[in-house]
């Protein structure tokens, strides 16, 4: 076995095990950790078995192996950079409609009559202590 072979390998164990420390300690989501564990599992798969990208390569007519790998990796970057400006978005959305949400309510209890008005006149006069009358 070739040292780039035992490179890959263990690096996308590291990988692996990062990603299993990283969910049971809820620093990442599910979903995330599921599509970074396909891509550590195929690097090992191709790390082992380099005649695979090799013999897919060339049955795409690819002269160089590595240049599918490239390939390979920017489609999924862009992928990945896709869906994460669409989760974006969503957020953002969602962050915009929260904040409207809470300056209605803040607006509610300011106003007269509100929340704000009623706990007030609800709440007990202060007490003088003894001997200190006006």
């Amino acid at each position: 076995m070739s040292a780039s072979a035992v490179l890959g390998i263990v690096g996308s164990a590291i990988i692996l095990l990062s990603l299993f420390e990283m969910m049971r300690r809820h620093r990442l989501r599910e979903k995330y950790a599921l599509i970074w564990a396909v891509v550590a599992i195929f690097v090992m798969f191709v790390a082992a078995f380099p005649l695979v990208l090799q013999a897919v390569a060339q049955a795409l007519g690819i002269q160089v192996p590595a240049n599918l790998l490239f390939f390979g990796a920017s489609i999924l970057i862009m992928v990945l950079t896709l869906q994460h400006s669409s989760e974006l978005g969503r957020l953002e959305e969602r962050t915009r409609t929260l904040a409207e949400e809470i300056a209605l309510l803040r607006l509610a209890i300011e106003r007269p009559g509100g929340l704000a008005r009623s706990s007030s006149t609800t709440q007990k006069p202060e007490e003088t202590p003894p001997g200190e009358d006006e």
